[in-house]
């Protein structure tokens, strides 16, 4: 009896371990600590507002769990973090005709809808939409994929929009701005 009860206690322990490695390994997304908005703005090597201006499709078709293949094309109107003298900016995304506003309360904790469905980083964008881009210089590029569930690249109400203002007083006096 003793040994049948040994048995399944064994095989209990085992199941509940493969189901917990299981889901850590599915689990795409992991942050330990929280998102501080703080510490993202003072770590952004650039932070820009720009508009989204078109999007390079790739040639397969379809959208990835992960690194989009297809491009999405800023305009940049102001740097608020920063030198950059571009005033175009590509960034791996996809382009949507629908609005996503973060509904948090500002400064931001967290990402946008579009960064919650399980690659810790918000990829879509909208035609014509307003952003403000945090980004950072990672293998000679700039990205806004670093600061896994941050508000990394959030939509913008207006260029008088609260989230800009606030990471504006963060920042202090701009650097640089275009006309």
């Amino acid at each position: 009896m003793q040994a049948s009860i040994k048995r399944v206690f064994a095989y209990a322990i085992i199941v509940v371990s493969m189901v917990a490695l299981r889901t850590g390994v599915l689990s795409a997304c992991q942050r330990f600590g929280p998102v501080v908005p703080e510490d993202m703005v003072a770590s952004a090597d650039l932070i820009v507002r720009a508009t989204v201006d078109y999007s390079r499709m790739p040639t397969a078709f379809g959208r990835t769990s992960w690194r989009p293949e297809s491009t999405v094309r800023f305009r940049i109107e102001e740097v608020v973090k920063g030198r950059y003298a571009l005033t175009d900016l590509d960034l791996p995304g996809y382009v949507e005709s629908s609005d996503d506003f973060n509904e948090l309360p500002v400064p931001y904790t967290f990402v946008r809808r579009g960064g919650r469905r399980g690659s810790c980083f918000a990829n879509s964008y909208c035609q014509g939409g307003r952003y403000l881009l945090v980004l950072k210089m990672v293998a000679g590029a700039y990205t806004v994929d670093w600061y896994a569930l941050g508000p990394t690249n959030e939509q913008l109400h207006s260029v008088d929009d609260p989230w800009l203002k606030w990471v504006r007083s963060q920042v202090g006096p701009r650097i640089s701005a275009l006309p």
